[in-house]
């Protein structure tokens, strides 16, 4: 029977997260980032904890700490990882591949880019629920300016863009049969070309940190497939910024190699949801 650990993104934060668990990584957090995260994790205020920039940090070292407690309690590494988006830095930490102190740093940058690469208002992003991955694809191409940025599970696809060309996206998805399409909360329209400039200065930063090779395979968001050499890592990094997340596709890679038990290492259960949805034959800790 073969494990991974798969790392929560941006959304499954909520304030009082880590309590009891985080306090060390959070404090840690706190003189590289040189801000409070601690309180704003632990007390809020929630909208401060919404802004990408914290929440990507916060969401990091919650997911760290619980990945530190399974290893206290012994419980055996896993075969491979991955993280779902910004859950990517969590995985490549608890590989080996990038150290905490530089994936707090860069997250938090990369947060801060991602939000300075829109200008607020002008980007938009909706999850589309009982469409065909194809449609959406055919859909968003059709209209322009809007692409599929999340394959998450058989009829659930995120489309992120220009906001209006995400409500026009949206309407002919409707027209063509998908059930829902769910307008998201988040302040920029995160992977898709929009976030061009957002790459490019993320690519300066990642230029300055050391990245390993990973002493666990970590299934990558860009191809749904396996990646462990420190330079391939940093390339797929800078890509998935502007690249759709093909976790449905990675969580089928991961089961088609064996692994029948995934465990999600972090805050809140959505990644758990998801694999439910992908495949029922699992277990999911």
């Amino acid at each position: 029977m073969k494990t991974a650990f798969v790392f929560p993104g941006q959304g499954s934060q909520s304030v009082g997260m880590g309590k009891d668990l985080a306090e060390k990584y959070l404090e840690q957090a706190n003189q590289i980032l040189g801000f409070d995260l601690l309180k704003i994790c632990f007390y809020g205020p929630e909208e401060e904890l919404k802004k990408t920039s914290i929440q990507q940090p916060a969401i990091l070292a919650v997911s760290l700490a619980a990945f530190d407690l399974l290893k206290s309690k012994n419980i055996p590494l896993p075969d491979c990882v991955a993280g779902h988006s910004l859950g990517e830095y969590s995985a490549l930490v608890a590989a080996g591949a990038i150290s905490f102190s530089d994936a707090v740093k860069i997250v938090h940058l990369r947060g801060k880019f991602m939000q300075e690469a829109v200008a607020e208002g002008d980007g938009a992003m909706a999850a589309v629920l009982g469409a065909d991955n194809k449609i959406v694809e055919e859909t968003c191409a059709q209209v322009g300016n809007v692409w599929p940025a999340n394959f998450n599970s058989p009829g659930q696809v995120v489309i992120s863009g220009k906001k209006e060309a995400v409500l026009a996206a949206g309407a002919k998805l409707k027209e063509a049969g998908a059930k829902r399409v769910i307008a998201l909360a988040v302040s920029a329209p995160f992977h898709c070309p929009l976030m061009q400039p957002a790459t490019d200065k993320l690519r300066i930063e990642l230029d300055k940190i050391e990245i390993k090779d990973a002493k666990i395979p970590l299934v990558a968001n860009v191809t749904a497939n396996y990646v462990s050499q420190a330079n391939e890592i940093a390339d797929l990094l800078i890509k998935q910024v502007t690249a759709p997340v093909l976790w449905e596709k990675s969580i089928r890679k991961m089961i088609g190699d064996g692994v029948t038990n995934f465990v999600e290492v972090g805050p809140g259960k959505i990644l758990s949801g998801l694999t439910k949805k992908i495949d029922r034959s699992v277990t999911i800790n």
